[in-house]
């Protein structure tokens, strides 16, 4: 009997995104407390910018977004906000965040050593450019790694598990 297999990646909606952002401007334009306090945020190409002109009223825009990202169901993961405190910009404060796509080669390392420590025995995984094919006789220790996965915390990518055969 062939080997199950399925590939671990690490990529994000785009239109997803894109309508988070979207559902995150109209709010903004909307809700009272937002009101002549310059709040904005905006989507050009992979790096999502919400502006203020206070530090605490970018980080509820920022607030806001994540929101719209969870209920569309994108990964805080795949938004990179540095540090992720507002910078002053002129007369208003600026938060960009970039979106993460594919996995680094550290988080792919990182995958693989857990699945080698703490996975079933007979798993094999194999790094290939930025994602990690997985590859067992038994489709239980795939699920079981699948699992495993879900449940690591030290792992700064949002996973996905795709060509599952």
């Amino acid at each position: 009997m062939a080997d199950s297999s399925f590939d671990i990646v690490s990529k994000v909606d785009r239109q997803e995104v894109d309508n988070a952002v979207n559902q995150a401007a109209k709010e903004i334009s909307q809700r009272y407390d937002f009101k002549n306090v310059g709040a904005s945020v905006s989507l050009s190409g992979d790096v999502v910018t919400m502006a203020a002109n206070s530090e605490e009223r970018v980080k509820a825009v920022l607030d806001v977004l994540q929101t719209k990202l969870i209920r569309r169901g994108v990964s805080l993961k795949a938004l990179d906000l540095g540090d992720g405190e507002p910078k002053p910009s002129g007369k208003e404060y600026r938060l960009a965040g970039s979106l993460k796509e594919g996995l680094s080669q550290e988080s792919a390392k990182k995958i693989t050593k857990l699945i080698r420590d703490e996975g079933p025995k007979g798993v094999k995984s194999q790094i290939t450019g930025d994602e990690v094919r997985v590859s067992s006789k038994s489709r239980d220790d795939l699920q079981a790694v699948i699992a495993l996965l879900k449940g690591a915390d030290d792992i700064d990518a949002a996973l996905q598990f795709i060509n599952y055969r």
